[in-house]
């Protein structure tokens, strides 16, 4: 059911977003690299990878040199216009194309590259390889500012795999066994209030939710 919605809700928003997105997207024509999208691989649903969509905001050999696939404050490999774009989160609108291909949902399990999702717990990655990722969901909403977070661990990398990672599998993975179109519903108003009140804990309030580590209760 939740297909016809993404459908409908992928046409009208690129619809109505291009002629937002065709300033953006000349602007990148005209500055770094030249390059208006980047396609990075990631894991969807079967355990198969496809070619993920967004804005270029980093340099194209970015996940090769020194830092790797973490982003940190004043990063040399962003381009002109990636703080901004990473920071509303306007660099991931072209996944709406993903979304109307079918790759995507509106909603679910944020898909990660190959090395990232081999941290998730076997039975985590099992899980969600019966359905498909999502643009936002509930570890999206969780981790909105994480980016944020790992700027004040020294091995955040460490940090990520040990800590973050098995946590954010557990919600991605509740959305999986909770998914009804009312929650659906309910995590694109959650994503919403993301968006636009940094920092709000509305998530908390769903049932049953997996318990928050004691290292991340400072951050979340």
């Amino acid at each position: 059911m939740t297909r016809v919605f993404d459908i409908v809700f992928s046409f009208v928003a690129i619809v109505i977003l291009t002629p937002f997105m065709i300033p953006i997207m000349i602007a990148l024509k005209l500055t770094g690299e030249h390059d208006i999208f980047y396609k990075q691989m990631r894991v969807g649903k079967y355990g198969k990878e496809f070619g993920l969509l967004k804005f270029a905001t980093m340099l194209r050999n970015s996940p090769n040199l020194p830092g790797g696939l973490f982003t940190s404050e004043n990063d040399p490999r962003m381009l002109p216009m990636g703080p901004f774009l990473r920071k509303t989160k306007i660099n991931e609108l072209p996944q709406l194309i993903n979304i109307l291909k079918g790759d995507m949902s509106i909603i679910g399990y944020r898909p990660q590259v190959r090395k990232q999702y081999e941290f998730f717990p076997v039975e985590d990655q099992k899980l969600m390889a019966t359905d498909i990722p999502g643009l936002s969901g509930l570890g999206a909403v969780v981790f909105r500012d994480e980016e944020e977070m790992l700027r004040g661990i020294d091995d955040h990398e460490k940090f990520y795999e040990e800590i973050i990672s098995p946590y954010k599998s557990k919600l991605e993975c509740y959305y999986i066994q909770h998914k009804t179109v009312g929650l659906y519903f309910k995590m694109i108003w959650l994503t919403v209030k993301a968006v636009l009140k940094p920092g709000d804990n509305s998530w908390k309030k769903l049932k049953d939710l997996p318990e928050i580590p004691d290292e991340l209760k400072p951050y979340i």
